[in-house]
């Protein structure tokens, strides 16, 4: 087992047709005690729920600081410690250009690239103290190619944003045995695709 007693935490895991719930499934198999964040208290303790008793489910939006912190003050009550971070959570829209607004901008930006800086910041000082860590960015090709199918200009900034944030991270606490990888997957079947592929 890869991840045995290791701490998991990622986010945007509750739909068990998302690439977030697959990793969490994988993760669990693999030894790790999982912990899914998601926007919903009963679809997270669901989802964790279906992959054994030793995992936990909890709610937060990861574009809040607040939220996120409370989350991770009760993923360390529990656990003590948080090994491996998965920053997954994000949405998609598929508008052009010239007819993204400000509300649609925001939205995609804030669950993308902020949840991802506050997710980051809120387990990296556990990170720091234990001298190890892995925080994983799920950014897209969207980031390197632009647009897409489903993700207008403004998702592939977003994405773009991740993918920069990562590098950025990865510099800056590889010092204190932190890893920081970004994954740029391209389209998957997932709930937000069903039916479009």
């Amino acid at each position: 087992m890869l991840l045995k007693d290791k701490i998991a935490v990622i986010t945007g895991a509750a739909s068990v047709r998302g690439l977030g719930f697959a990793t969490a499934k994988l993760y669990a198999e693999q030894g790790a005690k999982v912990v899914i964040i998601d926007l919903n208290t009963e679809a997270s303790r669901a989802a964790a729920a279906s992959l054994g008793d030793e995992h936990l489910g909890l709610a937060a939006n990861v574009s809040n600081e607040l939220q996120v912190n409370a989350a991770i003050e009760q993923v360390l009550g529990k656990y003590g410690r948080i090994d491996i971070l998965v920053n997954n959570a994000g949405i998609t829209q598929p508008i052009k250009l010239m007819d993204i607004k400000r509300e649609n901008y925001d939205a995609v930006l804030d669950v993308s690239l902020r949840g991802t800086l506050l997710m980051s910041q809120a387990v990296i000082p556990t990170m720091r103290a234990h001298k190890s860590g892995s925080i994983v960015c799920i950014s897209s090709v969207s980031a390197q190619r632009g647009g897409g199918i489903f993700g207008g200009p403004h998702y592939s900034a977003a994405k773009a944003g991740v993918l920069g944030l990562a590098k950025a991270m990865a510099r800056e606490l590889g010092p204190d045995n932190v890893r920081v990888n970004c994954i740029t997957p391209g389209l998957i079947q997932t709930d937000i695709t069903a039916g479009k592929l």
